[in-house]
């Protein structure tokens, strides 16, 4: 009997490894396939210089949407289709302008008004500036802000390794900051950019406001002028004048474009893989998030060019509207579910074109169990397996239908140097970081399709 067990183990072992060695070879075939041949720099060229900013509603929109399309037919997909949903339409309307002034100090703040922000008006908005560090700062100024304009000087934490953890713990700023002062009073806000860069590019990205109080302009301020103001509000007191022009038009049509590769032998089963195709106004955006589209249509280009024959159906998905409003997602997540689809997976590429470190996995333990068994083919290419992550598009899915998500999470300490600025542009992205992004993507979906979950 134990002879007969030991035997079934030896057998069983030499199985595993030549799937390990199959498998091995497999991701080596992929790797040189795109490190060698990659198309995917050239088209975040294209996508950036050629189209530019594309931002829900806009005519860059819709020459994005056409761009994905005709590349994701070209590229060899089964089928590809434009999935309509209704997306909001938030136009700047100018050119966003910030002056203060004390006396004989007048300067020009670097600016740029929050996305979804009301506009002042030609006329703008001028009043005496409060700073305050944080809400409860602001909730014990609370008297003192009717009628002002109040500076929330909020500094991103530099001590976060993780710089995601950063950006979380300040956004609230962007977010909640225009709703929270005008319920005192305030007439507009200005905000430190959510960054800890060194430059003074100003950083947009959506407010929200609350319906139980007045809308009023908001912007963003670069950090050295930030730092500049600070320092000079202690000496004296300082009046802004406030221009901004942004308003919202109806909401119009746009569309997630969706490729989908037919599986040979489990097409009942669907593995999502994206980036979203939106970016700000105010930029190219290559890292936000250009690369991670060009990275979900390399692994179709590779995959195809190496002769691949997928077991299930992969879908290559450029979402709508992440930046403000998050429709494509949630139409897409919407449309599963009507149709009752079986979603196996769903990986994301949102956190820019930086080196590939790890995926992080919102899934049951068991399933994190069974992805970790596949670290050390991974980790071949630089990235590792850990629990937490996702993407803002494949939330939806990830909530509605159970489906298990990751997202790549690459090296971030560069990231919010550029996120949501006008220098998230195709110089700031190095060609190697974004192809290694697409490399360790593409050997998670080949595992996957492999072995389910």
């Amino acid at each position: 009997m134990k002879g007969i067990i030991t035997g079934g183990i030896v057998i069983f072992c030499s199985v595993m490894a030549g799937a390990q060695t199959n498998d091995t070879l497999m991701i080596r075939n992929i790797a040189d396939e795109i490190l060698k041949n990659s198309a995917a720099y050239e088209n975040l060229r294209v996508l950036t210089k050629q189209i530019g900013p594309r931002l829900a509603g806009s005519a860059g929109m819709v020459k994005s949407e056409s761009w994905g399309y005709e590349l994701l037919k070209k590229t060899g997909a089964d089928t590809v289709w434009m999935q309509e949903c209704l997306v909001p339409y938030w136009v700047r309307g100018g050119k966003d302008e910030v002056i203060v002034q004390s006396g004989e100090i007048k300067k020009n703040l670097a600016v740029i008004a929050l996305g979804n922000s009301t506009g002042s008006g030609a006329k703008g908005v001028t009043a005496d500036i409060i700073e305050v560090a944080s809400f409860d700062e602001l909730e014990a100024k609370k008297d003192l802000v009717k009628g002002k304009i109040v500076f929330f000087n909020y500094h991103f934490k530099r001590s976060f390794v993780h710089t995601f953890r950063g950006y979380g713990d300040a956004v609230k700023y962007r977010g909640q900051g225009p709703s929270t002062a005008s319920k005192y009073g305030a007439v507009g806000v200005m905000i430190r950019s959510i960054s800890h860069g060194e430059n003074n590019v100003p950083h947009t990205g959506s407010t929200r406001y609350d319906s139980n109080y007045a809308k009023i302009p908001a912007v963003a301020i670069g950090l050295q002028d930030a730092d500049w103001l600070s320092a000079a509000l202690k000496e004296k007191k300082m009046d802004a004048t406030i221009k901004t022009y942004g308003y919202f038009k109806p909401d119009t049509t746009g569309h997630n474009i969706i490729a989908e590769w037919r599986g040979s032998t489990h097409p009942e089963e669907i593995i999502t893989v994206g980036g979203h195709l939106d970016s700000w106004d105010n930029c190219e955006g290559a890292h936000d998030d250009g690369a991670g589209c060009v990275q979900t249509i390399e692994i179709l280009r590779a995959f195809k060019a190496i002769g691949y024959k997928p077991k299930r159906t992969i879908r290559f998905v450029l979402f709508a509207n992440e930046e403000n409003g998050l429709r494509g997602g949630l139409k897409y997540a919407e449309a599963a579910k009507q149709k009752n689809e079986k979603h196996l997976f769903a990986l994301e590429s949102d956190a820019g074109g930086f080196t590939p470190r790890g995926f992080g996995f919102s899934a049951s333990a068991e399933v994190l169990a069974k992805v970790k068994t596949w670290e050390p083919l991974l980790s071949l290419y630089g990235t590792a397996v850990y629990p937490g992550g996702g993407g803002a598009d494949i939330g939806p899915l990830h909530r509605e239908l159970g489906t298990p998500m990751a997202g790549l999470d690459p090296d971030s300490q560069r990231y919010f140097d550029y996120h949501h600025a006008a220098n998230d542009v195709f110089e700031a992205v190095n060609r190697r970081e974004l192809e290694l992004g697409a490399v360790n993507m593409a050997a998670l979906i080949y595992l996957v399709d492999q072995y389910g979950l």
